[in-house]
């Protein structure tokens, strides 16, 4: 495994617009074979900053979305 800590690889997998939730990131981080996420990514702030950064990047992608 890379030297990236648990929170720095959850604000990049939130910045991809690939998660709707913060349960998705976990997910993908214990997948991933991180230990201990739920502690890790317990706390409001955390979660709050992961929600709003997962809202941005989608509103974003969608945004580069070719129209049809």
């Amino acid at each position: 495994m890379s030297s990236v800590t648990i929170l720095e690889r959850a604000f990049e997998l939130a910045r991809t617009g690939e998660h709707t939730s913060v349960q998705s990131i976990r997910a993908r981080l214990k997948g991933e074979g991180f230990a201990n996420v739920e502690a890790h990514l317990s706390g409001h702030s955390i979660t709050r900053q992961l929600r709003k950064i997962c809202l941005e990047a989608r509103a974003g992608a969608a945004a580069e979305q070719p129209l049809a």
